[in-house]
């Protein structure tokens, strides 16, 4: 008699209803290698996500001198232009993946984005390389919301934070790769050369994710039944804006994307113009620093913000708080000095610190909303995130640095960026404290 009973009990206790048992059965991560085997796949794509957008920032002084470009308008290629197409092309992307194979739609995505970086070495002027980034910023759109749903699926809440902190390791993968190759690819072969060499890989990485990677079910891990039809990307938008921890997480983030996509968008040329470095030695240094160090960081901040999010879902909000509070001092410092290898040193920090936020804020907003939001809220979070930090962030600091170009001269960009970066990740820490004020409350009223 026990058997039975012991049988129900645990078909009781994992299960919340038959659907749930029926899932169950056919899932495709029972086996926790196949969910650390995607998770590392879906870290790929990541990283060729960010190797391709990183290239641009480590050729951008030869492209300037190739092709006669002014701050501004390498500003609006890496940021506005970019982030404008990459941000309202995401939107409708992340709606169809709450509906639809997010796993073929990131497939997609990585396609087209990997053509169009080797389309950009064939540029000719100005208008050809807008156009051409223009395609890849569209291409990744269909990246980073469909994968952060998939891995809310593949991960229990509990493990969440960690899981896409590691994911968002992509984030440092990609700017080590996008640095050392773009570095001395450029030096020997040209920055033509480099944009067809990085577009190729993922391309091939796309087939290896359409046949190896299974779509996960929705809500098992939290043994949430996904019923009904998805809702609209509106009611969507209503519910996260209903909530005041969502509005000042997204705020929070934006402003620390601010900061570090200014910071790695113009930290080659500063090197380059204030301390003269080549760009081959230049991109193996930064690829240790900001590649390997940001790895570290982001990882470890999601690793730590769930085990302190256990005893308090403030944590999840301080983390980020006490890596903005560290960093400012040596975002300071690094533009104030005249030897360039203890410039690079004081960047150590900054980089290991510049995602920590990352990882705690996607695992929070997927938390407080429903199963088939989870794309969109990824989605909206990034629209905000991107059109202030990616869009703004290069293109002020180019405008600025063109602006400060009479007073200062040769240091126009060392000015613009040590005015600008330290301020906007003291802004973030200040959103992400008055986000701790509301994120339990918010949390609580998650929908089912």
């Amino acid at each position: 008699m026990r058997a039975p009973r012991l049988a129900n009990y645990k078909k009781w206790y994992f299960m919340t209803d038959s659907r749930s048992a029926v899932d169950a059965a056919n899932n495709p991560y029972a086996s926790t290698r196949t969910g650390y085997y995607a998770l590392c796949i879906l870290t790929l794509v990541y990283s060729i996500n960010f190797i391709d957008r990183q290239l641009l920032s480590i050729l951008q002084e030869s492209i300037k001198a190739d092709l006669l470009l002014s701050d501004a308008q390498l500003g609006l290629l890496t940021g506005f232009a970019f982030a404008l197409f990459y941000t309202f092309a995401g939107l409708p992307i992340a709606s169809l993946a709450d509906r639809s194979n997010r796993r073929n739609i990131v497939a997609l995505s990585l396609t087209v984005w990997s053509g169009m970086t080797a389309v950009s070495g064939l540029a000719l002027n100005y208008g050809q390389l807008l156009a051409a980034r223009v395609g890849v910023g569209i291409g990744e759109a269909g990246g980073s919301p469909p994968s952060h749903s998939m891995i809310s699926d593949i991960f229990p809440p509990e493990k969440r934070a960690s899981a896409i902190g590691f994911y968002s390791t992509g984030i440092s993968i990609g700017i080590l790769f996008g640095f050392l190759f773009g570095g001395w690819l450029n030096e020997f072969f040209g920055w033509r050369v480099a944009f067809f060499v990085v577009g190729v890989p993922g391309v091939l990485l796309a087939a290896v994710l359409y046949f190896t990677v299974p779509e996960p079910i929705r809500g098992l891990t939290e043994n949430r039944a996904s019923t009904g039809d998805s809702p609209s990307m509106l009611s969507v938008f209503k519910l996260l804006l209903s909530r005041p921890s969502f509005i000042l997480m997204a705020l929070g983030a934006a402003m620390n994307a601010f900061a570090g996509y200014s910071s790695s968008n113009w930290i080659a040329s500063f090197m380059i113009r204030t301390h003269e470095m080549p760009t081959g030695e230049l991109g193996s240094w930064l690829a240790l620093i900001i590649g390997v160090g940001g790895a570290i960081g982001v990882f470890s901040s999601g690793v730590v913000a769930d085990k302190l999010g256990k005893r308090d879902k403030r944590w999840y909000m301080w983390v980020a708080v006490c890596a903005c509070a560290v960093s400012v001092p040596f975002q300071i410092s690094m533009f104030l000095v005249d030897d360039a290898y203890l410039a690079l040193i004081l960047l150590i920090i900054p980089a290991v610190l510049s995602n920590a936020y990352l990882g705690a804020t996607i695992a929070c907003v997927h938390s407080m909303v429903g199963l088939k939001m989870r794309a969109v809220s990824s989605a909206l979070l990034f629209f905000i995130l991107n059109m202030i930090g990616l869009g703004l962030g290069p293109t002020t600091v180019g405008f600025v640095s063109d602006l400060f170009s009479d007073q200062h001269g040769a240091d126009s960009l060392r000015y613009a960026m040590m005015y600008i970066i330290p301020s906007a990740m003291a802004l973030s820490g200040v959103f992400y404290i008055l986000a701790s004020r509301y994120i339990r409350d918010d949390l609580a009223k998650a929908p089912d």
